[in-house]
């Protein structure tokens, strides 16, 4: 069994985001991205935070915009529309979730596409619908795409199962997987919690990317001996014997899959690391694609 570590990805990642950099501070332009966060949730403002430190780890301009939880539509539209205008921002990112009051579609549709490093807008999504390379893809899925190609999964030919069909992963992981290409050309099938015997789908895979949002919820029945295993989950379940009074899971019960697969990424340590650093990627690719 192979440990696919997402640490060790995601620095060779940053490295190449590095020289991108350099390359384009050369040409007189620093690469730059801004992330608003609505409100004050600790998880959310502990994201930032880092997002925040590895922009400035890596060289590039950061701006972080942390607005009150009584921030109206308008005004967070507004903010948006600023950082739209302003040359200096190659990359905009608005945290989520934003609180209830906030049409958080509307505030995504209002990101220019050419800075929607988070690849949620409908141009971007189209995009990856089209194979369009131009457009910016989740960074949660293409780091998991990444992943696969680092550590030498073929995909070409393959059986992929993905569980969970959400716009942040499922469905963008479902079109990576299919389209033409390194880490892609694979037979895909998307399980969901409607799903009818999904573990006799899931033992039909060659690859699972697991992204149901429930913690330890794929156990050994729903993988086949030799499988690879991508587990997105990122899940806090209390563990009344650490000093935090709880630890981190993924979607996958590591110990009783990781046995059977030929690889797995664990958690922490696995898809999370790779988040951010695609977010970095996908920031230079903008600034790169600002300068024609």
């Amino acid at each position: 069994m192979t440990l696919i570590s997402g640490s060790q990805v995601a620095e060779k990642v940053l490295a190449e985001c590095q020289r991108g950099i350099a390359a384009l501070k050369a040409r007189g332009v620093t690469p730059g991205l801004a992330v608003v966060l609505v409100g004050d949730d600790p998880a959310s403002r502990a994201y930032v935070r880092s997002k925040d430190k590895k922009c400035r780890d890596l060289g590039l301009y950061s701006v972080k915009l942390e607005l009150p939880a009584t921030t109206t539509q308008q005004e967070l539209l507004d903010v948006v529309a600023k950082l739209n205008a302003d040359p200096a921002i190659h990359g905009i990112l608005v945290q989520s979730p934003p609180p209830k009051h906030i049409d958080e579609a509307a505030i995504v549709r209002a990101i220019d596409p050419a800075k929607d490093v988070d690849g949620f807008h409908p141009v971007n999504v189209a995009k990856l619908a089209l194979e369009d390379p131009t457009g910016f893809v989740p960074c949660t899925p293409l780091g998991c795409q990444r992943l696969l190609i680092d550590a030498g999964i073929e995909t070409k030919g393959a059986h992929a199962v993905v569980i969970g069909r959400s716009m942040i992963v499922g469905k963008p992981m479902a079109m990576l997987l299919m389209a033409k290409g390194p880490g892609g050309d694979a037979t895909v099938t998307v399980a969901h919690s409607r799903t009818r015997d999904l573990a006799a789908i899931t033992r039909e895979a060659d690859i699972i990317i697991a992204a149901i949002g429930r913690p330890s919820f794929v156990k050994a029945e729903h993988v086949k001996q030799g499988a690879v295993v991508i587990d997105v989950g990122i899940n806090r379940v209390e563990d009344l014997g650490s000093e935090k009074g709880y630890k981190l899971v993924g979607d996958v019960a590591f110990d009783e899959v990781a046995p059977k697969c030929r690889a797995i990424t664990p958690v922490p340590g696995g898809v999370g690391p790779m988040t951010i650093a695609m977010l970095m990627a996908n920031t230079v690719k903008a600034c790169q694609q600002s300068l024609g």
